[in-house]
């Protein structure tokens, strides 16, 4: 059943799914509608509400290229790539390959959304790869698809948007909920059984679909992704300047400090995350794992290349929800699902609001700023857990990624696919991501 609901949806997707950037300018176009239709927002207001929200996420876009860059760094380097290139021979069969694949997305995902993107999309490369050279038949769209496997989940780990910033000092909603640490959000009970079983399912569901060998699409023939080294400098004496680049000294004396300072971060504040910690940790590992300055500014620079497209269609994302936040279409509608709510159902109820307005606001701290009120004033009349209404939300907003292309461009980047070559074997992986989700919030909660 999978295996036919995969080539279907994959047909579909190819036939109907526009460039990301499309996409966006469709949301746009959609909201902008709607807006004027279902509130007492003229067109002019619509378009002032659309341009002064294209700034509002400056901030905030940054942060997420920043973890997009330094995960894209870190992954891409020699230790991380040497790890995907001994694991990329393991696999013996098509279904193994693709499990393997998954697997390390939804590992580093854990540890950094950004991380686990790019080691997926690499992974998938390098075991298609592998798998080739060995006669087994991987199909190569299939291996992406599970490779994004990483922002699906990533709510559930170090990385996620809403439980870091509720965690985080003087965040927009600290006077109303204080401080909400994370043992009580990602690292509750409930959300570590709800990843769990994420862990286990999803894998065999990508392996499920995996087509039969006369319809498989593997990878083209070309270089594999671990380059040769660079030749050596030469006979020619080093200048100050190139000592200077090449210098470990310099590399590690940052290192060495940002690491003290992260050991002094969790000694002072016990585990306390945010995004800002998670950025500063990924930039000082990845300057340990390249080991010189200008071996991690070539790198820098290389990764730049994926977070281009993220740079162009963040803004646009951000005028959406200028148009949604200030026309009253996101209070108009998470009311309405609140309306219907009760103190059991209200997580739930918060959990599809998330995934819907996901599509058109796909950034979880964005949306959280223009959501996040409306969830909490909600939860606190209904005397519902904030800490549980704050994972709904985070469910919701990670499990349309399936189906939001704008999170697929780093990966569609290294795999030189296209969103409609993968987009419906991670929407037929939503719908059962989506059921696990829902088990975490309204059964698992009441359990444990």
């Amino acid at each position: 059943m999978l295996k036919a609901a995969g080539a279907f949806c994959a047909r579909f997707s190819r036939k109907y799914v526009p460039n990301p950037f499309v996409f966006a300018i469709l949301i746009t176009l959609f909201i902008f509608v709607v807006g004027i239709t279902a509130t007492p927002s003229s067109a002019m207001d619509m378009v002032s509400y659309w341009y002064l929200g294209f700034w509002d996420l400056l901030n905030f876009s940054m942060q997420m290229v920043a973890i997009l860059l330094f995960g894209y760094v870190l992954a891409s380097s020699p230790p991380v790539r040497r790890i995907i290139v001994k694991a990329a021979t393991l696999p013996n069969s098509p279904g193994q390959a693709i499990m393997l694949i998954t697997l390390l997305a939804i590992g580093f995902g854990y540890l950094s959304w950004g991380l686990g993107l790019i080691v997926g999309a690499i992974a998938a490369k390098e075991v298609c790869y592998q798998a080739k050279r060995r006669q087994i038949k991987v199909h190569y769209p299939l291996a992406a698809a599970a490779g994004f496997t990483a922002l699906i989940m990533f709510n559930n780990g170090f990385s996620a948007s809403a439980p870091l910033l509720v965690n985080t000092e003087g965040h927009f909603l600290y006077d109303a909920i204080g401080l909400i640490p994370v043992t009580e959000t990602i690292f509750a009970i409930p959300s570590l059984i709800t990843l769990a079983l994420f862990t286990v399912c999803i894998p065999l569901v990508y392996r499920a679909m995996h087509p039969d060998s006369a319809d498989v699409e593997e990878i083209p023939d070309r270089t594999p992704v671990i380059e040769a080294e660079a030749p050596a400098h030469g006979n020619e004496p080093k200048t100050l300047a190139e000592k200077l680049e090449e210098s470990r000294l310099l590399s590690y004396i940052i290192v060495l400090g940002g690491l003290i300072y992260i050991v002094y971060h969790f000694m002072t504040r016990g585990f306390d995350l945010n995004l800002n910690l998670i950025n500063f940790s990924l930039m000082i590992i990845g300057m340990a794992t390249y080991k010189t300055p200008i071996a991690y500014v070539k790198a820098i620079d290389e990764g730049i290349t994926a977070c281009g497209q993220i740079v162009l269609q963040f803004p646009f994302y951000a005028g959406i929800m200028g148009m949604m936040a200030k026309s009253g279409l996101v209070e108009t509608f998470a009311n309405l699902l609140i309306s219907v709510s009760n103190q059991y159902t209200l997580p739930l109820t918060s959990f599809y609001s998330a995934a819907l307005i996901n599509l058109a606001i796909p950034s979880a701290g964005g949306q959280w700023a223009v959501q996040g009120p409306i969830l909490v004033d909600a939860a606190q009349k209904l005397d519902v857990d904030i800490s549980l209404i704050v994972m709904a939300y985070s469910y919701g907003d990670q499990l349309t990624n399936g189906i939001q292309p704008m999170w697929m461009l780093p990966l569609l980047g290294i795999a030189a696919l296209k969103a409609r070559d993968i987009l419906g074997y991670t929407a037929v992986m939503m719908i059962v991501a989506f059921i696990i989700f829902n088990l975490g919030l309204g059964l698992f909660p009441y359990l444990f």
